[in-house]
């Protein structure tokens, strides 16, 4: 396959089907272990399948979130975001993030997040809202254990888990690994000039779980530096790289420039979008090093790396 097109890659032999993962040994990993980092390595995005997430809970947190969003502002407000003590729990309100600061204006999307240690205030409506939020979280968790497993035969690293312990506070206090709900609107009949629903941007941390619906949307910079559709695929995850993985890999791994326009297709502009991010952060006190020795990039650690980012998007 082309290194200018998103890869398919299957995770059965270390999904979450796999009851044991210690009981895989690392040489039944290589193959994977090379396809993911030829993968991450050059587009820097792939699509898992095989991963061992129900779909039935893919649907029940799409369910629960649209039932959320479609509720007035009023509502929604009773629980929005607190940034405090290294949270960002809570309702995200239309426009308040711009990921493209360059284009001046807030991004034509709502969010609901939740990071584990960090959490405020609920919803109430619907009421299995926080339950289905925090089952999916230990999913998500326990999938991207599995993942930075991989990634550490990847990258040749000496313990196959070392990625993971730097990651073990993940759902716990001092963990920065966040749960994001996305919800994109049909469009007004009046959009501002530069503006789109999720603009140019790479993420910050190690990796991204995205669960997308079928309307698709998603774009990302190829290998030619151009943008081309990640469309959905059933089933599938979509994982990316993102800036602090690349830093710590001393641009081994790529984190790839994506966004979210919109749509020309008249019939999908009055249609809402909607997507789940899983972003993995290591613990907070984890220091960002070069894992190869170069010092390419000063240390760095991931709390001051990502207010730092964050300090650019708010």
């Amino acid at each position: 396959m082309a290194a200018s097109a998103i890869p398919i890659i299957d995770f059965q032999k270390y999904g979450l089907n796999v009851t044991d993962p210690k009981s895989v040994t690392s040489d039944v990993l290589e193959t994977t272990a090379k396809e993911i980092y030829d993968a991450f390595s050059t587009i820097g995005f792939l699509y898992l399948i095989n991963h061992g997430i129900e779909q039935r809970k893919v649907d029940a947190m799409f369910s629960v979130s649209n039932t959320f969003f479609d509720q007035p502002v009023e509502e929604k407000r009773k629980s929005a975001r607190v940034q405090a003590d290294h949270g960002d729990h809570g309702w995200v309100d239309l426009e308040s993030e711009s990921l493209n600061p360059e284009r001046n204006v807030g991004d034509l999307k709502e969010a609901f997040n939740f990071t584990p240690g960090h959490d405020g205030l609920w919803p109430e409506n619907p009421a299995e809202f926080k339950s289905t939020f925090v089952s999916f979280y230990d999913d998500c968790r326990d999938l991207t254990d599995r993942i930075l497993d991989v990634l550490s035969i990847s990258l040749k690293l000496q313990d196959r888990y070392y990625l993971r312990k730097c990651h073990n506070l993940m759902g716990k206090k001092g963990g920065a690994t966040t749960l994001r709900s996305l919800y994109y609107p049909s469009l007004p009949e009046s959009v501002k000039p530069g503006q789109v629903r999720c603009g140019e941007h790479s993420d910050y941390g190690t990796i991204t779980l995205l669960f997308q619906d079928d309307i698709g949307g998603l774009e990302v910079m190829n290998t030619d530096d151009r943008y081309v559709p990640a469309k959905p695929v059933p089933g599938a995850i979509v994982v990316n790289i993102g800036d602090m993985m690349q830093r710590w890999t001393a641009d081994q791994l790529k984190g790839t420039k994506h966004r979210v326009l919109i749509p020309e297709a008249e019939v999908k502009k009055h249609q809402s979008r909607q997507s789940v991010a899983f972003f993995v952060n290591p613990n907070s006190d984890t220091m960002i090093k070069c894992l190869d020795g170069s010092d390419k990039y000063e240390p760095i650690s991931c709390e001051d790396y990502l207010n730092y980012r964050f300090s650019l998007t708010f």
